[in-house]
């Protein structure tokens, strides 16, 4: 069996009780660590709390050598950890249609995820997103423009956009870079983004939002990790008076 377990937003308590009696009952823990972080908990505080040991994974581990985890499932119960819900990631899905094939049984117990908070902490109606988009680092000769393009399109049709901010081993993009990042892209197609709403640390008991124009987000503070970003469309006259007491809106 494989029991995909979605472990919340924050720390070790937004787990929910289902995803904790899986663990208690699993012969092996994986962590997949890539394509989010809890940055209230670290994985030996994990293995503290479940009383057995966590086996970290990175990107490869489970796109191109998941071997190891299905081997696993195939004899025993195996519990696959994720940051927020498990199959928010396309990565995930995969995985479990790789089970699947193989005979391997699988379920999935969810958790919080940073989809449905984004609305609870900005106040921006669910059913108003549109598709949403990632900002990488650039690196060396590559600049992506698919972020924009996406928030272009979405704009458009008056949608509003989630704007996922790069994870890599050792750093973890800010509002204030990912700001950067996209008003560059807007002055070169010669268009601007009038409302950024910038996020830190949702699920915490001190989250940060924040709304306001470049300028205000390029100065704005919103501490440590994780941050995330959405690019508002036209607002509600309910979404504007939630940014307005919530998240500092002028």
């Amino acid at each position: 069996m494989l029991t995909f377990v979605g472990l919340g937003l924050y720390d070790l308590d937004d787990i929910s009780v289902k995803g904790m009696h899986a663990i208690e009952k699993a012969d092996h823990v994986f962590l997949e660590a890539y394509t989010s972080r809890l940055m209230g908990t670290d994985p030996a505080a994990m293995e503290e709390r479940y009383k057995k040991p966590v086996q970290i994974l990175k990107r490869e581990d489970v796109e191109q050598h998941p071997e190891p985890i299905l081997a696993a499932a195939k004899v025993g119960d195996v519990v696959f950890l994720t940051g927020g819900d498990p199959m928010v990631s396309t990565t995930h899905s995969d995985i479990r249609i790789r089970a699947a094939e193989q005979g391997i049984s699988t379920r999935i117990i969810h958790g919080a995820s940073i989809a449905s908070a984004v609305s609870g902490l900005s106040g921006l109606q669910n059913y108003r997103f549109g598709k949403s988009c990632s900002v990488p680092y650039p690196a060396k000769n590559w600049f992506p423009r698919t972020p924009f393009e996406t928030i272009q399109a979405n704009l458009a049709a008056d949608l509003h956009t989630i704007v996922f901010l790069d994870i890599q081993e050792n750093r973890y993009m800010s509002v204030r870079e990912a700001v950067e990042i996209l008003e560059k892209l807007s002055s070169e197609e010669g268009v601007s983004i009038s409302l950024y709403v910038g996020m830190a640390r949702a699920g915490s008991p001190e989250p940060v939002v924040i709304a306001g124009d470049a300028a205000k987000m390029l100065n704005a503070e919103f501490g440590p990790p994780l941050h995330i970003l959405v690019v508002p469309a036209t607002l509600h006259p309910v979404e504007e008076e939630y940014l307005r007491i919530f998240a500092d809106l002028k």
